[in-house]
């Protein structure tokens, strides 16, 4: 039902009764809109200051935009200027509603009660702590009382309007920045577009898989003539065996070979380009639904199409590794591999220079 509503919305669906449904969607789209106004209206109103400094990395869009790989960057970046920093994330569709944080051996969380994309986090940042609450300001107010912190990454914070941000940073996929243009559920916008001149910088991500910007940048420019505009690559940077994720090898080790892709993330199309991109022969591509929970029978699955594909190697995402169980089972002559990826930042110290900015008093 979600893929059907989501293909009338995009179009991709035809016919009277997907334009009938598309007309209903429009009309509950405009019920969406009052209701986002008001929340930011009266949100804004109310919206706290907290002790320490807030970064906020979001989207205008429902799907992936690449905001994670944004996030983990800048909490490395500002680890490195010396600052003590957290990120904090809702943890969407963890089963537990508690609040979560890992990052020191006394807090350590699983993927089923982080979410994937925190408890992902936590494995690629170390000592640099995680904090999952949907109350961010509660989350925020966590990590300063139990981490000493002076800076919080807020992850997915562009919505979080009773928050006020020391900086506001909204990533935009180059290949598809605002959707359709509605809003939801017609279309894919979260707020209407003009809430984007709130942002203190654009970072336009996956450019090296759509390198056409010059369009957007116009659009951008005139909507919101203030706001500073990066770009971003999404590199691979290397493969590792599932269950091994210090083991890295190069991007060149699989080229000219043949693979089965699988993903459950927002933009599996671009996993899959930059796959391409390697030298790998993608023998078959599975996508999945965002954040979906992977069972034995998806595997069983999985594996029989390698064994009529007569292909040896499977790849992921590391989103992808952080739901499959460590217990599962592969069979004898398959092996799992991981795609891990990097941001790339073309005007690397210019965007460092903003971050420092932050601390300038």
């Amino acid at each position: 039902m979600v893929n059907y509503l989501y293909n009338i919305a995009t179009g991709c669906e035809k016919g009277f009764m997907a334009g009938i449904v598309r007309a209903f969607l429009f009309l509950l789209s405009l019920v969406y809109w009052l209701f986002i106004r008001l929340m930011i209206f009266f949100q804004g109103r109310v919206a706290k200051r907290l002790d320490c400094k807030v970064v906020s990395v979001g989207n205008i869009t429902v799907g992936g935009t690449g905001k994670t790989v944004l996030v983990e960057y800048i909490a490395r970046e500002l680890k490195a200027q010396g600052r003590k920093v957290a990120v904090i994330s809702r943890g969407y569709k963890r089963v537990t509603l508690l609040a979560q944080s890992a990052g020191v051996p006394s807090h350590q969380g699983t993927a089923n009660s982080m979410g994937d994309e925190p408890y992902m986090l936590t494995q690629k940042l170390g000592d640099i702590p995680v904090v999952v609450d949907a109350d961010r300001v509660r989350g925020i107010n966590k990590a300063i009382r139990e981490f000493s912190v002076d800076t919080v990454v807020l992850d997915d914070g562009f919505q979080q309007w009773r928050i006020k941000k020391d900086l506001e940073i909204v990533a935009l996929d180059v290949a598809n920045p605002f959707g359709n243009k509605h809003m939801l559920p017609r279309g894919l916008l979260r707020e209407p577009l003009s809430s984007l001149c709130r942002a203190d910088i654009f970072v336009l991500t996956k450019v090296n898989l759509n390198p056409d910007t010059l369009s957007l940048k116009a659009k951008l420019e005139k909507l919101c003539p203030k706001v500073a505009v990066f770009e971003s690559e999404h590199q691979a940077e290397g493969f590792y065996a599932f269950g091994s994720p210090k083991e890295l090898f190069g991007t060149e080790v699989f080229r000219g070979k043949p693979a089965v892709l699988f993903s459950g993330i927002g933009d599996p199309a671009s996993f899959e380009e930059l796959a391409r991109n390697q030298g790998i022969n993608v023998a078959a591509a599975l996508r999945f639904p965002d954040h979906y929970n992977y069972g034995s029978q998806d595997f069983s699955k999985i594996f029989e199409l390698c064994r009529v594909k007569a292909v040896e190697t499977v790849i992921t995402t590391e989103k992808d590794a952080a739901r499959i169980s460590p217990d599962e089972s592969i069979p004898q002559g398959i092996s799992l591999f991981i795609l891990r990826i990097r941001l790339r930042l073309k005007d690397e110290q210019g965007f460092r220079n903003r971050l420092h900015k932050l601390y300038s008093f």
